[in-house]
């Protein structure tokens, strides 16, 4: 009987269950992560003065202080999971040309596995940076962000520890050099932070041209007799994201400028003949940093976070990265309705804020095209927008505008310089200015001035700042190309920083979230915006669908052009709305089903009574269920055109635990038995269906916490599911 239910649960880890979003290993609690609150404190235990402990019930990392600061164990608690192969630094700097370790200890010779036993035998070097001591903090904000508007849903700040050892160098060109090393561990998650901080504490500038402020020798996930690193499984046990990401990729995997598998040549018994296993996780940024810290200047790494995974299951650990979204930026959780206006003057502001009050639409944000100019700090300029978020202040609406910073040519002397040229142009953008020269730091203070003075409350950022190197010596920014993505990239966190700290909300097609970016596009080809209504009904469910594994709902964008965009012929665009009401009330239900927002683009939400009358429906409804709609997406089936296709939304702590929508892309009803897979609803025996909010029916649940039941799907339409606990045979 053990051994079927050890083989059952392995199943399970491996993602070999039938159904999707299954359970998995449990803690020795016997309580899943995912569905629990306040039951993994972090805590940080010291033993007999030689080791320090973080743990929270869900990870445990053991460090071995004396000689030097060492990370032998780091252990996923939910799978038994032990990461760590062999001991290595706990960070590594480079200073000019040279490098140097930070912490560390050196002999060890097997470095397949680590024994404990072995610490006694291992040796400090005298070039090494040595612990001197550490502290413990209760964690602290990510960011300074100003949380009171009325779009935040209800939120609690991440709770946790934070740890810094301090280390000191024992040679005399270093002596003055304070390195401090910091972990921060959350409470309820799988998840640790960590980073760097360097102080020039001389009276001599220093050259920091890199910081790697994470190595890890971790346990090799296949054992490959020949094959490359690139080709090879990297350790899945653990998920790695840093605030140093972009490139316009929409997915922060394909953004990270940080995560680097390596080789360790030193591992000598791996099965790899040429030793090219990666089983060294390096991070640091691509580019190097390049800065000279004056004297009495502190330099803070990019920060990054760890997340330990319990399973291969896509949607699992999925779930896992967006409620580590959830816990470390709430932020990203904010999900107000909003107009995108393409506006010409004054009044057409006027108006269609007056619609977004009178539909329940909650911004207005001026889109590309309109006319709108932040860059303008004339006074009559300010004045003149100061008026007018006045007045939809007046009408209870947020307001907010588009600024593009990059893809243009600014001038000569203003544009990022491409080091393998010497030439402006060839930047990720084709031309694009430069963030460190006169242009861009005056581009960011006009954008504060602007937002001090007219008082808006969104900045949908086009363009920011992509990750080009400038080899110009004449911008005041930076000195050459060594720095300047590194000193570009602080000024635009900074900007982001600014504008959070007041509460403005900030839309921007790149992967700042972890400094500032509220949402991001989920994903999408402008140009298929021009084809028919129908396909486009398609194609947006796929691009909702694909966007919708690790970010939560409130994170993206998607787009409804209710004028011509992108060319296109008559049955392509909304206008006139009440002409194409049904498909203009589809593609709202297929975003606000989701939980998304959509770019509404045009000069008005509805031109008819009866267009106004099904916006407002849509929107209500919206509102109604806008917990469970904003919650996490179970992925049921992706739109084809053949079939069905669908989404679960599940939350264990909504009033509603899971919400369904569903789509018929074919022109005659279909009757369905589709399965919904309940296990993230938190609900154990038996569950109320109701069917549009109607006819309710009670099913048990089966072993796996699925229901099956029958749905009828109109033809070309949708239908949606409302899932409650079952108290009594009542919906609760």
């Amino acid at each position: 009987m053990k051994l079927i239910k050890d083989l059952f649960l392995i199943a399970i880890f491996f993602g070999l269950s039938v159904v999707s979003a299954q359970p998995i290993l449990k803690t020795k609690n016997g309580e899943d992560w995912l569905l629990t609150k306040g039951k993994y404190r972090a805590e940080v235990l010291e033993t007999n003065k030689k080791e320090l402990t973080l743990q929270n019930g869900l990870l445990r990392r053991t460090f071995h202080l004396y000689p030097n600061v060492v990370c032998y164990d780091f252990v996923n608690k939910s799978t038994g999971q032990q990461l760590i192969r062999a001991v290595g630094p706990e960070a590594r700097i480079q200073l000019d040309s040279a490098w140097y370790n930070i912490g560390g200890l050196h002999g060890q010779k097997e470095r397949a596995y680590f024994l404990s036993s072995w610490l006694d035998n291992l040796q400090t070097d005298a070039t090494d940076f040595t612990f001197v001591r550490y502290e413990i903090k209760e964690l602290k904000p990510l960011l300074p962000w100003n949380d009171q508007r009325w779009w935040v849903p209800a939120y609690t700040l991440p709770k946790g520890k934070e740890v810094t050892f301090y280390y000191r160098s024992t040679q005399e060109n270093l002596k003055d050099i304070q390195v401090e090393v910091h972990y921060a561990l959350y409470d309820d998650i799988p998840l640790l932070s960590k980073w760097l901080t360097l102080t020039n504490m001389g009276n001599k500038p220093i050259r920091v041209n890199q910081i790697a402020h994470e190595e890890l020798a971790l346990v090799e996930e296949e054992s490959a007799v020949v094959g490359s690193p690139e080709d090879m499984w990297k350790q899945h046990g653990i998920y790695i994201e840093s605030n140093f990401a972009f490139n316009n990729a929409m997915r922060y995997h394909l953004s990270d400028q940080t995560t680097h598998w390596k080789r360790d040549t030193a591992y000598t018994s791996q099965v790899n003949y040429n030793y090219d296993t990666p089983a060294k996780l390096a991070i640091y940024p691509e580019k190097g940093v390049g800065v000279m810290l004056s004297p009495n200047e502190s330099l803070q790494s990019i920060r990054s976070w760890e997340l330990l995974m319990d399973s291969y299951d896509r949607e699992r650990r999925g779930l896992a990265i967006r409620k580590m979204y959830r816990t470390i930026a709430p932020w990203t959780m904010s999900n107000p309705i909003f107009m995108h206006l393409v506006s010409k003057n004054d009044e057409q502001v006027r108006k269609a804020i007056d619609q977004c009050k009178t539909t329940g639409y909650e911004a207005l944000i001026l889109s590309f095209g309109s006319h709108i100019d932040m860059e303008d700090t004339t006074s009559a300029n300010l004045q003149r927008w100061k008026n007018l978020a006045d007045y939809a202040h007046q009408q209870g609406i947020k307001i907010g505008g588009y600024s593009l910073f990059s893809s243009r040519k600014i001038s000569e002397e203003h544009d990022v310089v491409n080091p393998l040229t010497g030439k402006t142009g060839d930047a990720f953008f084709g031309n694009a200015p430069c963030f460190g020269s006169v242009w861009g730091q005056g581009y960011s203070e006009k954008i504060k001035i602007f937002f001090a003075e007219t008082g808006f409350d969104i900045w949908e950022n086009d363009g920011p700042y992509p990750g080009d190197q400038c080899s110009s010596t004449s911008h005041p920014g930076h000195h050459d190309f060594h720095d300047s993505q590194w000193n570009q990239f602080q000024m635009q966190k900074e900007l982001y920083h600014w504008l959070n700290a007041r509460g403005v909300y900030v839309n921007a097609p790149d992967w700042y979230f972890l400094d500032g970016t509220n949402k991001i596009a989920l994903g999408y080809r402008e140009v298929n915006f021009a084809l028919p209504r129908a396909n486009q009904r398609i194609l947006n469910r796929q691009n909702i669908y694909d966007a919708t594994w690790e970010q939560i709902p409130s994170m993206g964008w998607g787009f409804v052009p209710l004028t011509a965009y992108h060319g296109g012929g008559p049955d392509a665009v909304l206008e006139p709305l009440e002409d194409h009401l049904e498909d203009y009330k589809q593609l709202m239900v297929q975003y606000y089903g989701a939980g998304i927002q959509a770019c509404y683009r045009g000069p008005r939400l509805y031109d008819t009574e009866k267009t106004k009358n099904m916006v407002i429906g849509v929107i209500d409804w919206y509102k109604q269920y806008r917990d469970i709609l904003n919650a996490d997406i179970i992925h049921l089936r992706r739109a084809d055109g053949r079939d069905w296709d669908g989404i679960l939304h599940v939350d264990a702590f909504s009033k509603h635990k899971g919400l369904a929508m569903l789509y018929n892309p074919l022109p005659e009803t279909i009757i369905r038995t589709i399965r919904l897979p309940l296990y993230y609803t938190g609900l154990k025996e038996s569950v109320c269906v109701r069917t549009e909010g109607e006819d309710m029916q009670t099913y048990p649940l089966e072993r796996d916490f699925s229901v099956e039941l029958e749905v009828t799907i109109p033809g070309n339409g949708y239908t949606w599911l409302v899932v409650d606990d079952n108290v009594g045979g009542k919906v609760q």
